[in-house]
């Protein structure tokens, strides 16, 4: 069972496509993750939107990387475009659902805050 993605500095969890690859056939450490979703907490913020962010860019299988807020509905969606360039999408009302592409889903933010005292 994977437990954990590798990259050269940090670990997370992730959903992946297309197979699993792992790192030295560690099935402790995978290393093509297509969406990596993160669910900031007050301390960890600021490090996940800035240097594992920067980290998690060098994932050539990456297509994906959602960041969900634990304090406020807001949920910042970025993906890489045609381009190659890394895009944002903003979800901050609990109507609204998140898209992601790289497996053609969608989540409403109800289910993603359900539970919680957020609205």
């Amino acid at each position: 069972m994977i437990k954990r993605i590798y990259i050269e500095k940090n670990t997370d969890i992730s959903i992946f496509c297309n197979g699993i690859a792992t790192l030295n056939n560690d099935e402790m450490n995978a290393v093509n993750p297509a969406i990596i979703i993160e669910v900031l907490s007050p301390g960890t913020k600021d490090y996940n939107r800035g240097l594992k962010f920067k980290l998690y860019r060098d994932i050539a299988s990456l297509r994906e990387y959602i960041l969900i807020d634990s304090e406020a509905v807001n949920v910042d969606a970025f993906a890489i475009n045609e381009m190659g360039y890394w895009e944002l999408r903003e979800y901050k009302t609990i109507v609204e659902s998140l898209h992601l592409p790289a497996i053609q889903m969608n989540i409403p933010l109800q289910v993603i805050y359900e539970g919680t005292q957020l609205k």
